[in-house]
């Protein structure tokens, strides 16, 4: 970072600032990790300067040679990683990788189905405010009132009443492991194409701890970070006959050139993803998870769905008397970042709503296990119980730093007091 020091040095103190804070602070943001020098180096390097639109050997601009072959490792490793017919490593990120799906197979005004954003689903699967749903006819299913679950019979005879062209299984906030299967029977029954939305459990599916969607889905978008622990892209895998239906929608569809240095931190993240010690890691992600969730559990909070099979816990703190946003904020002066969090029938706003969701990946990617998922219950538990508490919130930080600084963060140096 000399460079950046000597040229512009406001950046360059916001950074280390930054770098400080990941590094000392407990994150729990489920959406978030850490990756490796390698990753952070390829994210970084010169293959940032060059500009490639097209498709390996079909590209508009020269001097492509090195490129082509860095584009094609990508997408070999990440169709033998999750056993698909197709891969596209170019999507800039999660979200336009689903509207390329929808650019791909849908006409604006067409009806798609998908999981409501307060039960646990994501912007992109026809939220209001989300182009999914300014654009298309979307309609949502919800959690089951007295179990917390997905009830895939009301699915059905939603299905069944709308028609809709696409149904969309995945979330972003569902602590449960998904039936693909009874969501393969359900499309199959209405005629619809069933996009898989995999970007919070693809670590998971790569190792097996999860169902894979690939026997079932027609097409499968992801990120490539959390779980999975590579950089800020995303992939769109599908089979074959789907190929260039999916190509053409993400280029020229909705992106022009990818970039570079983003695939080829893929590329090193799906090569790290396919190793043992990766397997090993997103093992304890889900032992971690579970024994933060059964030690909250004992504290008295309310989890959704009364556990978790994944990375990922949703908090109701109804029971606790303090608002999602309160508590994120106050958990955050305290050394524990999470985010808040709408939850299932949430009576609370949106910007305000009343839980807060946790997830297990960064901080397994430091070398936590289940011991420490008891004491960061316990601090969670300690500042919420005492909210308003300032001096208990700073001194729950020193201890936050101090378990930090017994686990180094990959792909982090060596941090200044």
């Amino acid at each position: 970072m000399e460079s950046v020091r000597r040229f512009d040095p406001d950046i360059y103190s916001l950074i280390k600032q930054e770098e400080k804070r990941q590094a000392s602070k407990i994150r729990l943001i489920a959406s978030e990790n850490y990756v490796s020098d390698a990753i952070l180096q390829a994210t970084g390097s010169i293959l940032t300067n060059k500009y490639s639109e097209g498709y390996a050997g079909k590209r508009y601009y020269e001097g492509q040679q090195i490129i082509d072959q860095i584009e094609s490792i990508a997408i070999q490793r990440a169709k033998e990683l999750f056993g698909a017919e197709h891969a596209n490593v170019q999507p800039y990120s999660g979200s336009p990788a689903n509207v390329a799906v929808y650019l791909a197979f849908l006409k604006p005004g067409d009806t798609i189905l998908g999981m409501d954003l307060p039960h646990g689903g994501h912007l992109t699967h026809g939220a209001k405010v989300s182009i999914s749903g300014k654009f298309f006819d979307a309609h949502h299913y919800q959690l089951d009132k007295n179990t917390g679950l997905i009830n895939y019979e009301t699915i059905r005879e939603q299905a069944l009443s709308l028609r809709p062209k696409i149904l969309i299984a995945g979330h972003s906030a569902y602590p449960r492991i998904l039936d693909f299967a009874k969501f393969r029977e359900i499309a199959d029954e209405v005629g619809a194409l069933l996009m898989v939305d995999m970007a919070h459990f693809a670590g998971l599916v790569a190792c097996g701890l999860h169902p894979s969607p690939f026997p079932y889905a027609d097409v499968v978008t992801t990120t490539t970070h959390k779980s999975l622990r590579g950089p800020r892209g995303a992939m769109i895998l599908c089979k074959e006959k789907h190929a260039q239906a999916i190509d053409k929608a993400v280029f020229p569809g909705i992106q022009g050139g990818p970039h570079n240095n983003t695939i080829a931190a893929i590329a090193i993240a799906l090569k790290e993803a396919a190793s043992a010690s990766f397997k090993t890691y997103t093992g304890q992600v889900v032992k971690n998870a579970q024994t933060l969730a059964a030690s909250l559990t004992e504290e008295d909070f309310s989890l959704v769905t009364g556990g978790t099979d994944n990375h990922l816990l949703l908090l109701d703190l109804t029971n606790k008397k303090i608002p999602g946003k309160k508590a994120a904020q106050i958990l955050d002066k305290a050394g524990i970042v999470v985010n808040y969090n709408a939850v299932p029938f949430d009576k609370r706003k949106p910007f305000d709503p009343s839980g807060i969701r946790l997830g297990t990946p960064a901080i397994t990617s430091r070398g936590f296990k289940e011991a420490e998922m008891i004491v960061i219950s316990e601090l969670i538990t300690t500042v919420i119980n005492d909210p308003d508490n300032l001096e208990l919130q700073k001194k729950t930080a020193q201890k936050a730093e101090e378990l930090c600084a017994r686990f180094p963060a990959p792909g982090l140096g060596k941090i200044d007091k």
